[in-house]
């Protein structure tokens, strides 16, 4: 089945080129279950074959990335945002946990979405908190575009070097999750580590 799948988006991204790769990653970033692990190795393979340009495939699929977060985030700034406010109480959210939201990404948003970004599942859903908290868009967006063309470019990398050999695809782009993953959960741990130093220094200097 998942070899099927992968040959049809070969097939697709062959006769649809960039255009194809961007709408794909559109999707795939927004609310549709489209893996990007089975999106961007397949561009990588055909960049290996002469029938596509690197630079283009990466920024095809970073591009549609932010795209499909776009989606989401406006989608919740302006539509679930006001909607919540009015009818959260009714499921017991309250304004109070609309400030709390809205506090986090004022201080914790941009190490948030480029966590997002590169982590599966979340990076379908991080621009909704993202949006309901109003974050900055300028910021949402910078962090967006960098998480989004990392993990792009490894998918990317990973098609070009293994070829069409499919089941070695799966199974590198399984352990760059798991890479990926640890370098998320250390990457937070430093954050978290040199914000509460920088608040204890913020503390024995007011006193």
């Amino acid at each position: 089945m998942i070899h099927e799948a992968i040959n049809w988006l070969v097939s697709t991204i062959g006769a649809m080129g960039y255009t194809g790769i961007f709408l794909l990653m559109a999707m795939e970033s927004s609310i549709f279950p489209i893996p990007s692990e089975v999106v961007m190795p397949p561009a990588g393979y055909l960049v290996q074959q002469g029938k596509m340009d690197m630079l283009w495939v990466i920024l095809s699929g970073t591009l549609g990335s932010l795209i499909g977060a776009y989606a989401n985030y406006f989608a919740a700034r302006y539509l679930g945002r006001p909607l919540l406010l009015k009818y959260g109480k009714y499921v017991w959210i309250t304004e109070e946990h609309f400030e709390k939201v809205e506090n986090y990404f004022n201080q914790h948003g941009e190490i948030s979405t480029f966590i997002g970004r590169l982590l599966p599942v979340v990076r379908h859903l991080i621009s909704l908190p993202a949006g309901l908290a109003g974050m900055n868009h300028l910021k949402f967006t910078a962090y967006t575009l960098l998480g989004a063309a990392i993990w792009v470019s490894v998918l990317t990398w990973i098609g070009y070097f293994i070829g069409e050999n499919q089941e070695l695809i799966l199974r590198y782009s399984h352990e760059a999750v798991i890479d990926v993953i640890a370098f998320c959960v250390l990457l937070a741990a430093a954050y978290i580590w040199l914000h509460k130093r920088k608040i204890a220094r913020a503390r024995s200097g007011g006193q």
